[in-house]
Order: structure tokens, then sequence, then C-alpha cells
């Protein structure tokens, strides 16, 4: 359970939204299950996130225990990032995002996202939302393993 703390307000969407509410932190969400777990990673992404907007976000998630870190057993100065049980529980609120720009917006989707898509059209959300959640804790566990080897 995440402890709250000097909130704002009472209230569970604002108080939620203090802690994912930006569009990076969403951004970082979503590549996570992407299966991109380093910085440079992060870095990398369509959206060229700033260094210390990156840092920032990070910290953020790492602080709420949303997303922890282990070092590279190859390079201790490479942190390789996973979602908690937490963070993997804001999948559903990625996949309504999604679903509410295929619906609502007028514009060229990424390559990624048109797969994505084609997916989800075979499949019951919850099927879909189960499935990815799953073999996000499938992939969580092979990293973590490889990572203490």
């Amino acid at each position: 359970m995440i402890e709250i703390q000097n909130n704002r307000s009472s209230c569970p969407v604002s108080t939620a939204l203090e802690i994912v509410g930006d569009q990076w932190t969403l951004i970082i969400i979503r590549d996570l299950f992407l299966e991109r777990t380093t910085f440079s990673e992060f870095r990398n992404s369509p959206e060229k996130i700033a260094t210390n907007i990156l840092t920032d976000r990070l910290n953020k998630l790492l602080s709420f225990d949303l997303i922890g870190f282990i070092p590279n057993p190859k390079n201790k100065k490479v942190k390789v990032y996973y979602l908690k049980d937490s963070g993997i529980d804001l999948y559903p609120l990625i996949y309504e995002l999604s679903m509410w720009s295929k619906k609502h917006l007028d514009m060229q989707f990424h390559p990624i996202s048109i797969d994505w898509y084609k997916e989800a059209e075979q499949k019951k959300p919850s099927e879909l939302i189960d499935e990815i959640s799953a073999n996000y804790r499938n992939f969580r566990e092979v990293t973590l393993e490889n990572m203490t080897v």
C-alpha cells in the first residue's frame, strides 16, 4: 500500500493523478511494459524525454514503490528497472488510454501501436489485460533471474 502524506485533496482521482498524472510517468510505465528497462532505452523512446525529467520521474516512481531496479551485473553503473506489482496494476489505465486514442484521435499511429490494436481486436479487454500483465510478470521474473546469475 502506498502511504500518502501531504496530499492536497482527499479525492482518490486527484491523488492518483499526483502520482501518475503527468505524461512522462505514464510513458515510462508504457515503456516498461514494452520491455525497455534501462535509462538509455527510456531516453531512446520516440518521445525523447529529457534526461533531467527522466531522472525525476524514475525517482518519483521509485519513491512510490511502483518500480524497482537492480544493478546490471555486467556494468554496475547501469540500473535495470522493472515494474512492481502496483505498477503492473496500472496496465488497465494504459489500455484504456490507448483505446480512447484509437477511437478519438485522427492521427497516424506508431507501428507498434497498430500491431497492438490488431491484437486487441481479437480478444476481450479483460483477457488482453490479464495476458499482458501475466506476460510482464514472466518477463520481470526472467530479467531479475538473469541479473542475479
